[in-house]
């Protein structure tokens, strides 16, 4: 099982990835092994993911996440 998902950083800023073990996935972002995106930008909130049978299909949906604006990814989760 894979998933794409959308996270708020602490300055309010969304990023967008993929992973196999969500929970997992945010520990990481928080403890500073994750996105060098999120390093700095701590606590990381994982808001909105999306569950994938394959690790391309969870890719392929992460792109989209990433050409979405930022009003079309909050539409999402608020």
């Amino acid at each position: 099982m894979y998933f794409a998902y959308i996270a708020r950083c602490g300055d309010g800023s969304l990023y967008s990835g993929y992973t196999n073990d969500i929970v997992k996935r945010e520990r990481e972002h928080n403890e500073g092994a994750g996105a060098k995106y999120t390093r700095g930008r701590a606590p990381v909130k994982i808001m909105y993911s999306e569950k994938f049978a394959t690790r391309s299909a969870a890719m392929k949906r992460e792109y989209e996440f990433k050409q979405m604006g930022r009003k079309e990814k909050l539409a999402l989760f608020l």
